[in-house]
């Protein structure tokens, strides 16, 4: 048996622990184990219990981040090539085509977008009108290092709606930026070597599995 004693020193020890002064208001408990009367935290069953409690941690975070390395899943990859709104919805999706806009100084047209989709959320008066100025000062305002490509008209309707703002008041310049991101980067992202690597991996790991 583990820290394995004698009966009568087995015996001593817990009449010692029994006879011991009693603990200070305030004093921290021994931290023992049905197994150690000593009151130490060296014998080797405790050892062996967290060293087991670490193993086990280990393999639960080993098995955790496998499963993120084989995010997205091919059949998410393909899926995505068939419709754009699927890829939008995905995180991992959005986080990948991110990366590749960012290759061709347009990640802004993608965070534009982003943005308007967190206002439409919002109901809060007070949250809105910050988030529609936050948006305008960043990605519309002409002296915004992040403009992006809106024609006058959708501008011009912008400005007017700055007075009242309201949660869809970007909803025609986010269209714009949307058709602009389908119809002109998504077609080259999915002819990148950022998509396609991905792609064949994922094949790969199917084949090997």
């Amino acid at each position: 048996m583990p820290c394995s004693v004698s009966g009568v020193e087995m015996r001593k020890r817990q009449a010692a622990h029994i006879e011991a002064p009693p603990q200070a208001p305030g004093q921290p408990r021994p931290n023992t184990c049905c197994l150690c009367w000593c009151g130490c935290c060296k014998c080797l069953w405790n050892e062996e219990r967290m060293e087991r409690n670490e193993r086990q941690t280990c393999t639960m975070m080993d098995s955790i981040d496998a499963a993120d390395e084989q995010r997205p899943s091919l059949e998410e990859l393909l899926s995505w090539a068939r419709s754009f709104d699927m890829m939008l919805r995905s995180f991992e999706g959005r986080e990948i085509f991110r990366e590749f806009l960012r290759s061709e100084y347009s990640e802004d047209n993608l965070l534009f977008w982003l943005a308007c989709e967190e206002l439409k959320k919002e109901t809060n008066p007070s949250v809105v009108d910050e988030k529609a100025r936050i948006i305008y000062e960043d990605y519309v305002s002409i002296l915004s290092p992040k403009e992006v490509s809106l024609d006058s008209c959708v501008r011009e309707g912008i400005n007017q709606s700055l007075a009242e703002p309201s949660n869809v008041m970007y909803e025609e310049a986010q269209l714009q930026i949307y058709t602009l991101m389908h119809r002109d980067s998504f077609p080259r992202f999915l002819n990148s070597s950022v998509y396609r690597d991905l792609l064949a991996s994922r094949r790969r790991t199917c084949l090997d599995t």
